[in-house]
């Protein structure tokens, strides 16, 4: 890990678990689609593991008996409707970005395949909306995460250089997109990967959460 403190015009923030909590959505969008296919009740164990292997284009098939994708539809459905009101903000985040705020220009990339509108209305209720220059969300690019198509896409909104910018995620899919944009990268501890699962993808920093990082910036 490098131990320097980071220069940055640009900081590019992931949503789900780096700037909200999003993990009883999680959980209850799994078992709204399981009793509705019919499977009943699962562990909170396998509701955290289907957002992760969606995240990296894995497939499900061994947790869910039956048609994938109507599991699928009723899953999305139900996490979109209940994240708007469901999410809670990662504890102190507004100070976080805040001062952030005052050292670089900030941006949202999220692989929510929602209208921003939905994502700036979730935001606003905590306050932050404020602190994200431009929003991008899946709806917005051909390609998610971990390409780099998104954070392009907000560099150039925020009139800065992919190079004087970092990318802030909770996943392995964060810091490869940071990567293959060419973006400094720090990975956080409060989504659903683990620290050892980060570690093998070497950001450049690795923090417990969102709120450590205006140590780490100039």
């Amino acid at each position: 890990m490098n131990e320097n403190k980071l220069k940055v015009r640009g900081i590019l923030f992931d949503l789900d678990g780096t700037i909200v909590n999003s993990r009883e959505v999680y959980i209850q969008a799994a078992k709204t689609a399981f009793n509705k296919m019919g499977q009943g009740m699962l562990n909170t164990k396998t509701a955290l593991e289907i957002p992760k292997r969606l995240e990296q284009n894995l497939p499900i098939d061994d947790m869910v008996n039956g048609e994938i994708k109507r599991f699928l539809d009723i899953y999305l459905r139900t996490f979109y409707k209940l994240a708007k009101a469901k999410t809670k903000p990662i504890p102190m985040v507004e100070n976080a970005l805040e001062t952030l705020s005052r050292k670089a220009k900030l941006a949202l990339v999220t692989m929510r395949f929602v209208p921003k509108e939905d994502v700036i209305e979730e935001l606003e209720q905590f306050g932050l909306a404020k602190y994200f220059s431009y929003i991008v969300t899946a709806l917005d690019t051909g390609k998610p995460k971990p390409s780099p198509e998104a954070l392009i896409k907000c560099v150039r909104a925020l009139d800065v250089q992919m190079c004087d910018c970092l990318m802030v995620g909770d996943s392995i899919t964060d810091v490869r997109a940071g990567k293959a944009a060419g973006a400094a990268t720090v990975a956080v501890l409060t989504g659903l990967f683990t620290r050892e699962e980060l570690s093998q993808e070497n950001p450049d920093f690795i923090l417990d959460n969102v709120t450590e990082l205006p140590n780490i910036i100039e």
